[in-house]
C-alpha cells in the first residue's frame, strides 16, 4: 500500500516477521488514528478471508497469543476474532507490507471466517463456510521447474533428460507403461478392499504408480515443449460446463 497524508512512516522495510522476534512498533506506518490494516489470507491456498484494524495492543495479543487480535472500531477495544463464536483465527505467518501501512496474517481457520457463516468475507451468501482439505498441487510447480531445467539443460546422467533425448517414441512409452501400472494398481486395491483385507500396501502402490505417471506425463508435455498451464487452461474452460464435466 501507498503511504499518505497523516500516516507514520515506517522504518526498515517490508516482508516476513519472525513470530517469535515479534515487530518492532515502529516498524508499522501507523495512520493517525493508531490503526493499520490487516487482510487475513487462509495459509493453505491463499485466500483472503477477511481485513481487520489492529492497533498496536491488537498486534501484540495476536503475537503473544497465536491468534489474530484486531481493535473493534465500533466497540472501541482489544477483539479476539472468534471469541464468542469460537471461529479463531490461529497465525502461521505475518509479513509487512514493502510501506510498512498494511499487515498480511497468514492464518489457520477454525470454521468459516464471515459471520455469515461463510468461508471468506468476500464469498456470497451460501457459500461454503470452509474449503477442502488442501492437496498440495503446489508442490508441482517445484517437480515442473525441475524437468524444465533438464529439458534446458540436458546434464550427463540425468534420467529426465535421457527421456526427452529419446524423444516421444521413449517418453511417450513410458507414459503407457505407467498408466497400465495405475491400472493394475487400482485393481489390486479394489480387490482388498472387496475381500475386507488390510490396504495399507495396495493404497500405497497405487499411489506409487499414479506418481509416476503423473511425473512421465509431465517429461512428455516437455519434450513437446507444452506447459502445463496449456493444460490446466483447458480444464479451467472445461469446468462448470453445462454438460457437468
Amino acid at each position: 500500500m501507498s503511504g499518505g497524508a497523516g500516516e507514520t512512516r515506517a522504518s526498515g522495510t517490508g516482508g516476513p516477521v519472525d513470530l517469535v522476534a515479534g515487530v518492532a512498533p515502529d516498524a508499522v506506518a501507523w495512520a493517525d488514528s493508531g490503526l493499520v490494516a490487516g487482510v487475513v489470507q487462509d495459509i493453505a491456498d491463499g485466500r483472503v478471508l477477511m481485513v481487520g484494524w489492529l492497533d498496536a495492543e491488537a498486534l501484540a495479543a495476536t503475537l503473544a497469543t497465536g491468534e489474530v487480535h484486531f481493535h473493534s472500531r465500533s466497540r472501541g477495544r482489544l477483539w479476539r476474532k472468534g471469541e464468542t463464536s469460537g471461529h479463531v483465527l490461529r497465525l502461521r505467518s505475518l509479513a509487512l507490507d514493502c510501506d510498512g501501512d498494511a499487515l498480511l496474517l497468514g492464518v489457520d481457520p477454525v470454521g468459516p471466517t464471515c459471520h455469515r457463516g461463510v468461508r471468506s468475507c468476500f464469498d456470497a451468501d451460501g457459500s461454503p463456510a470452509s474449503a477442502p482439505a488442501p492437496q498440495g498441487f503446489a508442490w508441482l510447480e517445484t517437480l515442473w521447474g525441475t524437468i524444465a531445467s533438464r529439458a534446458a539443460e540436458r546434464p550427463a546422467g540425468s534420467y529426465t533428460a535421457r527421456l526427452i533425448e529419446g524423444g516421444v517414441d521413449l517418453a511417450g512409452r513410458k507414459v503407457a507403461e505407467e498408466a497400465t501400472e495405475v491400472l493394475l494398481a487400482a485393481k489390486n486395491d479394489e480387490a482388498a478392499e472387496r475381500a475386507g483385507a488390510d490396504r495399507t500396501e495396495t493404497r500405497q502402490l497405487l499411489g506409487g504408480e499414479a506418481a509416476d505417471l503423473v511425473y512421465h506425463a509431465l517429461v512428455l508435455l516437455a519434450e513437446r515443449a507444452i506447459g502445463p498451464a496449456d493444460v490446466i487452461a483447458v480444464l479451467h474452460a472445461r469446468h462448470g460446463r453445462p454438460d457437468g464435466r
